[in-house]
Formats: C-alpha cells, sequence, structure tokens
C-alpha cells in the first residue's frame, strides 16, 4: 500500500460505492511531532491512516495510506460505534457539487431539512443524518476526537500498524522540513 498525498485518500474515500452512515474515525495529536492523526475505517472498505499539519490558517498539508483492507477483531474496538455511542461527535466527508443545478438542489434539501427540524420533536444524531443525505456525503460517522491530549485509542491503532505509522512518519517529516515550517496552526 503505497504512501498518497492526504486529499487523494479522501477523495478514494469520497469515491467508494460503501454504505456512507457505516464509516469510523478516530483523531488527534501525532505522537511526537507537529500536526495530527487521523484513522478512517469502514468494515467493507478498510482503514486508512492520515497524518496532516496545518501549514497555514487556510492550507492542510498530509500524507496517508490505506493500512487495512478490512475492519478486524483487533481494530474494530478501537474505532467508535454509534450503537455504543463511545464518541466524541461526528465526521463527514463532503465532495463539490457537479454543477450549479446540483447546488441549488443541495441547497433547497439543507434548507428543507433545517426547516422539518426545526418544527419537529428531532434528536441531534437525526438532524446530523438528515444533513448528511441532503449534502450527499459519501463518508460519515461517529468520531472520537481530542484536540489537546493524545488518546489511547490513537496510540493503540498507531500499534495495530506500527510499519505504517513509521513510514508516515517520516513522509511528514520530510513534507514538514520541505516546506520550512516549525509549527502548526490552530
Amino acid at each position: 500500500m503505497r504512501v498518497r498525498s492526504w486529499d487523494e485518500i479522501l477523495a478514494e474515500i469520497a469515491d467508494e460505492r460503501a454504505e456512507p452512515d457505516r464509516w469510523r474515525a478516530a483523531a488527534g495529536p501525532r505522537a511526537g511531532g507537529l500536526g495530527e492523526d487521523l484513522f478512517i475505517g469502514h468494515p467493507q472498505v478498510g482503514v486508512y491512516q492520515l497524518k496532516t499539519y496545518a501549514k497555514s490558517p487556510v492550507e492542510l498539508r498530509g500524507v496517508g495510506q490505506q493500512v487495512a483492507r478490512r475492519i478486524d477483531d483487533g481494530i474494530d474496538p478501537l474505532l467508535p460505534h454509534r450503537e455504543r455511542e463511545d464518541h466524541d461527535g461526528h465526521f463527514g466527508v463532503r465532495t463539490p457539487p457537479a454543477d450549479a443545478a446540483q447546488a441549488d438542489s443541495m441547497a433547497k434539501q439543507v434548507e428543507e431539512t433545517l426547516r422539518t427540524h426545526s418544527i419537529a420533536p428531532t434528536e441531534p444524531e437525526d438532524l446530523f443524518e438528515d444533513m448528511m443525505a441532503a449534502l450527499e456525503s459519501p463518508a460519515y460517522g461517529p468520531m472520537r476526537y481530542r484536540r489537546s491530549d493524545r488518546s489511547q485509542t490513537l496510540d493503540a491503532l498507531s500499534e495495530e500498524f506500527p510499519d505504517a505509522d513509521s513510514l508516515l512518519n517520516t513522509e511528514l517529516d520530510e513534507l514538514i522540513d520541505a516546506d520550512g515550517v516549525n509549527h502548526g496552526v490552530y
């Protein structure tokens, strides 16, 4: 499995024809370096690992690769489950509308979704699901995320894929050095 840019990995995830609501993710600070780690997985697609850093407030840089072709018993408990409610929030992958007509259609759907949820008693999870459908998100789901300290979950996921973690750390460090950056942007 080869190392690619972070946006190529997300484009691949967006192109998958898997059930969009079955993706799961865990993210947080990178161990011993600048940036963040993100693991994103789907039962039928596998697991991707990305390492990124904010070069500027408007530019994210990073690398990633697919690290597993499926979620096995060792990985499954490390990624959040909607049913277990063991997540801090949600994530979604977006693709831009193909044209103005699709953008208008999506905007109308978003407006209608918000209008419906404003008058009907619904749960936050329902609003999230309906918004992802309105935005035609190809991948979304529960996420564990810590901004300030690295979780045991990220350490355990990194330990599941030590060779990939080491390679991606090296690749990201080389990218940071080539960019001439010694600090990230939050």
